[in-house]
């Protein structure tokens, strides 16, 4: 009597889990579309039509799922928490036209011991999406033992730059347990583009600098560490920024871009130097504009997302990958490892196989 087959990914498929993770390593890591890993493929004499490593692909991408939402949970664990937007292409249904999507991105915080990020992707721009993301307020949620209730509303502090879209996830009417801290980065950048017209703006950049320049000699301290030093090496610095800047604005005219410039610090600054307060938060969200590289290193590859579905299982694989690789994991040996184990791990113990807990099996 034949043995019954140890169970796949993809349930009556072919594809095992080394061959299901190499799919999406050369899409999601080496950016390579599937037109081009079919043609790479038969340089060897293996036969993979596109079509048959997209449904590969997709299927390994909703196998994911329930440790793409264990990794949601445990980003949105973390008290500091990084958030930025990127625009993405999808090809709308019937008119073989694409139209913009956008992928969100969350990142636990920086100096954060344990790192993660998770992506969705959504059809727009508007907060109703990182509203919903990030969990419902307390007068938005349902009686005892609804799922609302089941959803508790993250709370902490979200390191973010001034779109208005956050102005709703950080209204503290609404969310009193939440703070804004605002991008140094972001602040900066607003100077830099008039440095070649404006004197104003070459000593903003020459002043930020110094402060950069401090705190760079933070590396490897703790929180408590940092904002003491931070107290007192950075803080100074800061107030003489302020001073400068409330004093040029007096000297420069309403409607200019110097004037646009200076007022993008001044009017946010409590949230721009929320740092100072908190040793665990960053000075900027580079930190998130570095794991928004990888797709939009990938559009520029494999152009579009055939679908919201397609846009949806891409966000998942893709957290994944990078929340591996930033726990200094091979991605390809992560994913194939997992892929092969999923089937047969209990749900209760899925947080066993996210990035940060994950450990190279023995060979």
């Amino acid at each position: 009597m034949q043995e019954p087959a140890e169970p796949q990914i993809i349930d009556g498929g072919i594809a095992a889990s080394g061959f299901a993770a190499h799919i999406l390593i050369s899409r999601f890591v080496d950016h390579l579309p599937y037109y081009r890993q079919e043609t790479i493929n038969a340089r060897s004499g293996v036969h993979t039509p596109r079509s048959t490593l997209a449904r590969t692909a997709g299927n390994a991408g909703a196998a994911l799922f329930p440790l793409f939402e264990a990794l949601k949970r445990f980003v949105l664990s973390c008290p500091v928490l990084h958030a930025d937007e990127t625009p993405v292409a999808m090809l709308g249904p019937g008119a073989g036209k694409t139209k913009r999507a956008y992928i969100w991105a969350y990142a636990r915080g920086e100096f954060d011991a344990q790192q993660g990020v998770v992506y969705e992707f959504c059809l727009g721009r508007g907060s109703q999406y990182p509203v919903a993301f990030l969990g419902p307020s307390t007068r938005q949620q349902g009686p005892p033992g609804s799922m609302k209730e089941d959803q508790p509303a993250w709370q902490g502090t979200l390191v973010c730059d001034q779109y208005g879209g956050y102005d709703a996830v950080l209204d503290r009417r609404v969310y009193p347990q939440r703070m804004a801290a605002h991008c140094a980065a972001h602040a900066r950048r607003k100077f830099d583009e008039l440095i070649g017209t404006s004197e104003v703006a070459k000593e903003a950049i020459k002043r930020i600098g110094w402060i950069y320049h401090v705190e760079g000699q933070f590396e490897g301290m703790d929180a408590q560490q940092r904002q003491a030093a931070r107290e007192q090496l950075t803080r100074p610095l800061w107030k003489e920024l302020h001073v400068w800047l409330r004093l040029e604005r007096g000297r420069v005219p309403d409607g200019g871009s110097i004037a646009a410039a200076i007022d993008y610090s001044l009017n946010a600054w409590d949230a721009l130097t929320r740092h100072l307060e908190d040793g665990a938060v960053p000075i900027d969200n580079n930190f998130i504009e570095r794991q928004i590289k990888p797709w939009a290193m990938g559009r520029k590859a494999w152009l579009f997302c055939g679908s919201e579905l397609a846009g949806q299982r891409a966000a998942i694989v893709m957290s994944l990958v990078q929340s591996a690789k930033l726990n200094g994991h091979d991605p390809w040996a992560y994913l194939r490892d997992v892929l092969e184990r999923l089937p047969r791990h209990q749900n209760s113990r899925i947080e066993e196989l996210l990035p940060h807990r994950w450990r190279k099996p023995n060979t």
